[in-house]
């Protein structure tokens, strides 16, 4: 086992769960760290509650831990520099979104402050390192799918489960590089062991670029339907989205996510696959990226 612990934020979090899973199969020791208490039991896992931590306690262990990843929120990184310090960080990859670029300009109040809060997440990062001497990689993936618990591609599959079709704007001709969550898993623990890069930023995408379209067309495959795409204006997203609001299931649902469907949301991840040796997988749904019928 190596035997340098690498310290998780986000353990819980399910591109952390991607991460405990591809680093305990490298025989790493992780120190994971949550909100709520876990039960959890792996002899290569340490669980820690991050209420029970006491700063100065860790200032005056030998015991350190050089290496982090984030893939909490990036927004919420800022709360745990005295943290990471105190735990010695040397070295971190932190996970951000390409939604800091797709967002910024939308429609809805909501996601350009989301927008906002990953941009202003990453330039906190990015100073609080540099003053610190501490290494960064920020890693910003596109659209996460994968094991049926995403808020993307299971929430479509969610609709046509209950509906039996699926709405589209227009033509729903805008490009998606959608990724899978065990990709992004992998893009992170490329970056954090790829010592001889430092302080840079990555797109990471998946291995194909298809149109909003299709990729609702290869959803309806993996169910085996056939598949009822329904061409809707704007005007009627936009009273379908505030109906639909009602239900909990869908109250985060915009005429925005509507508008997007024609946009190209793409971007160049030629460097992120020559230096993170990073070559994710097409899209294509196995039984396993389903959403279970229970939820």
């Amino acid at each position: 086992m190596n035997e340098q612990p690498i310290g998780l934020l986000g353990a819980t979090s399910l591109v952390g769960e991607c991460l405990l899973q591809k680093l305990t199969q490298e025989r790493r020791h992780i120190i994971a760290f949550s909100r709520h208490p876990v039960v959890q039991n792996h002899p290569q896992v340490t669980w820690q509650r991050l209420s029970t931590i006491h700063l100065e306690k860790i200032s005056a262990e030998k015991n350190k831990i050089p290496t982090w990843l984030c893939v909490a929120p990036i927004w919420i990184l800022p709360e745990y520099f005295n943290l990471l310090l105190a735990y010695g960080a040397r070295r971190i990859v932190v996970l951000s979104s390409t939604s800091r670029f797709t967002k910024n300009t939308s429609s809805e109040h909501s996601e350009r402050e989301i927008a906002l809060q990953l941009i202003k997440g990453e330039e906190l990062v990015q100073a609080w390192a540099t003053t610190h001497t501490v290494e960064w990689i920020i890693l910003r993936p596109t659209l996460i799918y994968g094991y049926g618990r995403d808020k993307n591609v299971a929430e479509i599959i969610q609709f046509i489960r209950r509906f039996g079709f699926f709405p589209i704007l227009v033509s729903g001709q805008g490009l998606r590089q959608p990724i899978h969550v065990e990709d992004v898993a992998l893009a992170c623990s490329s970056a954090l062991s790829t010592l001889n890069l430092t302080n840079r930023s990555y797109n990471v995408t998946g291995g194909e670029t298809l149109s909003y379209r299709e990729m609702i067309k290869h959803i309806f495959a993996a169910l085996g339907r056939t598949p009822r795409i329904l061409t809707v204006p704007l005007w009627l997203f936009q009273i379908a989205t505030w109906g639909l609001r009602w239900l909990p299931r869908y109250q985060h649902w915009t005429a925005a996510m509507a508008e997007r469907m024609n946009q190209d949301l793409v971007f160049d991840s030629s460097d992120a696959r020559r230096d993170l040796n990073f070559f994710p997988r097409s899209f294509k749904l196995t039984a396993e990226d389903l959403p279970s019928q229970n939820r």
